[in-house]
């Protein structure tokens, strides 16, 4: 594979006009092909294999058009402290925001708050629900400002009114979280190259690398159900940027080798390159892997993404040594630029001890801190990795008590009308009122269908945890019945969870006294069985994405002891930032910090993407610094001077890569909702965790204590896999090529 990519990365860097050209050619069109591509289908494709779907399913097939009902709104009247919503001058208000809503662009129709069950008991609090005849997406803004404009008059009238549901939902303020991030890592790149155009190289590919695989997203939706995601953005700037950097990383270290620029950029990609093909394996096996989790919008988001990180590598092994090309010299720090070819000269006069130091000092591989800080872990391991055990198993005894769920408004900011509209709802209605369970009974099998809901009807009214029951809705042919029960407690609560637990518990028994069956369906019981869905189908997942990814490092490595402790280690780390998610979004702690004003589950989805994503991207660290360590141990080094000389070249570009992704991904926590802030939150920190405790200290640690054993592979098993050379061995005898005479080293250009 070395050699393979040598060449490709040696003709990038000669044909530089010609690749640049193509890139930019593939951009336009894909970029074209998107503006004309038709619209999504907004078909989730629901969710297969649990209750609520089966039940939802139900109720589709007996009851015809139900399907398509459209969009609703729910408008929450609330009357000043001491009076009632019924007395003359509110209800007066009231009636008249219904009429004036009523007559908007596409209403389908209001219900009265006083025709119905629509006033509180109190009197205090009253609600209309608004009906529209087209689904949430296509009311109009004119539709929504009507409602905005009618809500404002009765507030000025002197009632508190609040708007909620899909139909007027308004999107969170969008984060400044792209430019925050790529504003970091200019910043650390600057700092780790010294050099503009050596930070420049990564920014500019990793923008052409995105642009290129969300305009193909969006190109490819509609036929393929792609998903242009903030997901698929996230994870292209962080792994584009990173892979430029590997390969940028060690062409300097070439350069400063001796070798001239062709030859450099094609070692560099010939073994920073190799390194960057199996880091991104990895990331494409864990997001290729969702598809086993069976919910298929997780299916699409991981497939998206996945294509995102094929598209990173390409441009890392491209278009990087292309953009070499034109700026071979502008890249090297300011000594090595101003030397130019005296390096080359130096680096055949003193041998490579030479090499090495000119290495550690100007090439953008770590230098003196990297040895510093191996030596400081090869004297003293067991503290290392004592302490980096310690640390991360005390963050992650939190996560013992990880409840998973789909917050709703309840976890929207207190300055958005639709959480205000959710408490009004709750303190006057009771706290299950925004979350009522729907229960379809199917009597086909009952002799007396009617009798048979009636007793349905009777048992779950008398369920502890219910406060009512509906009368129940028929379908045309009298044998199936939609109920809709109102538990005591709020959607996300534990015991709303085991209400919908006890329910089913019981219906067994209904069904042998009966004759009818039945299901819990709505978007509380749909919440909680995605939850089970999700925690159920976690370990499977870890299994089969770890074994893959345990099969390609121990080829890659030719260990097993080495990829057993990178799982390990990984592992460590996502459990801590499981902790530190339940410390903060569940149990509150530190939470006022980020905006959250309501504590509540742990997005039901955020283990899975937690520990796909974050096992690709810690794989990156993993394959880039130990692959360096081995490439020493095979040419002769001791474990412990192997590990030193991985730091020397890889550490400081591994500490800016893992500063680059916690920037990008922290930079998604300025968005205003606080989903987004969550999977933020959970990404940068576990990447906080794997690539500065786990890489830097816990992997070496255990490579000092193993010693050579950690390289141990048993024979039968060497024989049995495929040899392949991410180290770049088959380049080793390269000797360092006179520069081309063509070369102009003052402005940093090659001439063609």
């Amino acid at each position: 594979m070395a050699t393979f990519l040598y060449r490709l990365g040696s003709r990038a860097f000669r044909w530089r006009r010609r690749v640049t050209l193509l890139w930019v050619a593939v951009l336009a069109a894909v970029g074209l092909t998107a503006l004309n591509a038709a619209e999504a289908s907004g078909d989730s494709s629901g969710m297969p294999g649990i209750e609520s779907q089966k039940a939802f399913d139900l109720i589709n097939e007996r009851f015809p058009g139900a399907e398509a009902e459209g969009a609703n709104a729910r408008i929450v009247f609330v009357a000043p402290d001491g009076q009632k919503i019924t007395a003359a001058e509110h209800r007066a208000v009231v009636e008249r925001l219904v009429a004036t809503v009523a007559d908007g662009p596409q209403v389908a129709g209001v219900e009265n708050p006083f025709d119905g069950a629509g006033v509180s008991e109190d009197a205090s609090t009253a609600y209309a629900t608004v009906t529209y005849e087209v689904k949430d997406d296509d009311v109009t803004d004119a539709g929504k400002e009507l409602v905005r404009d009618a809500v404002e008059e009765a507030r000025d009238a002197g009632l508190t009114v609040e708007a909620g549901g899909g139909a007027i939902a308004e999107e969170p303020p969008a984060g400044i979280g792209e430019i925050l991030g790529l504003g970091v890592a200019a910043v650390v790149l600057l700092v780790t190259f010294g050099s503009l155009a050596a930070a420049g190289v990564p920014l500019i590919t990793a923008v052409v690398g995105v642009g290129v695989s969300l305009a193909s997203l969006i190109a490819l939706s509609s036929a393929f159900g792609l998903t242009n995601n903030e997901l698929s953005m996230m994870i292209g700037i962080a792994v584009g940027i990173d892979y430029a950097l590997f390969v940028v990383s060690r062409y300097r270290e070439e350069r400063a080798g001796g070798h001239d620029p062709q030859e450099a950029a094609g070692r560099a990609v010939g073994t920073a390159g190799s390194a960057v093909v199996f880091a991104g394996l990895t990331v494409l096996i864990a997001l290729a892997g969702l598809s086993v989790v069976g919910v298929p919008e997780l299916t699409r988001m991981g497939l998206s993404a996945a294509g995102t990180v094929a598209v990173s590598v390409l441009v890392a092994l491209t278009l990087v040594p292309a953009l070499l090309g034109f700026w071979p010299n502008a890249v090297l720090p300011r000594r090595g630029h101003r030397a130019g070819g005296r390096n080359r000269m130096s680096g055949r006069r003193f041998g490579l001890r030479g090499r090495v130091r000119r290495a550690d000092r100007s090439a953008g591989g770590g230098g003196s801190w990297g040895t510093r800080w191996g030596r400081f872990v090869v004297r003293r391991p067991v503290p290392v990795l004592l302490a980096s055990v310690a640390c991360l198993g005390a963050l992650a005894v939190p996560a013992l008590d990880l409840r998973l769920g789909t917050p709703g408004d309840e976890a929207k900011p207190t300055s958005a009308t639709e959480r205000r509209a959710y408490d009004a709802l709750a303190d006057g209605f009771g706290p299950g009122f925004n979350g009522p369970l729907t229960v379809v009974v199917d009597a086909t099998g009952a002799d007396d269908p009617k009798a048979a809901v009636t007793t349905v009807a009777k048992r779950l009214a008398g369920t502890e945890g219910v406060v009512s029951v509906s009368p129940a809705r028929f379908n045309e042919a009298g044998d199936t019945a939609v109920l809709r029960a109102t538990p005591a407690t709020a959607p996300t609560s534990e015991e709303t969870e085991d209400l919908v637990h006890a329910i089913r518990d019981a219906r067994p028994g209904l069904e042998s006294s009966t004759g009818a069956t039945f299901e819990v369906t709505g978007v509380t019981a749909l919440n909680i069985d995605v939850a089970d869905k999700m925690m159920s189908a976690l370990v499977p997942y870890l299994l089969i994405v770890v074994g893959l990814a345990f099969l390609l490092l121990t080829i890659v490595f030719r260990s097993l002891l080495v990829p057993l402790k990178a799982a390990l280690g990984f592992l460590l780390s996502v459990l801590a930032s499981f902790g530190l998610l339940v410390t903060v979004f569940q149990q509150g702690h530190g939470a006022g910090l980020l905006g959250i004003d309501q504590t509540g589950p742990v997005l039901s989805q955020i283990p899975i993407f937690l520990v796909g994503i974050v096992f690709g991207l810690a794989m990156d660290y993993q394959v880039f610094l130990v692959s360096r360590m081995r490439e020493a141990y095979v040419r002769g080094a001791q474990p412990g001077g192997a590990v030193i000389s991985g730091f020397r070249h890889s550490g400081r570009v591994v500490v800016a890569a893992g500063l680059i992704m916690m920037a990008v991904f922290a930079g998604f926590m300025t968005a205003g909702d606080s989903l987004t802030k969550m999977v933020g939150f959970g990404l940068a920190t576990a990447v906080l965790f794997d690539a500065f405790v786990v890489r830097m200290a816990f992997v070496p640690a255990v490579l000092v204590l193993l010693g050579r054993s950690a390289w141990w592979l048993p024979r039968p098993l060497a024989r049995l896999l495929p040899r392949v050379d991410v180290e770049g061995e088959s380049l080793g005898g390269r000797s360092p090529a006179s520069p081309p005479a063509a070369e102009d080293a003052g402005r940093g250009t090659v001439r063609v």
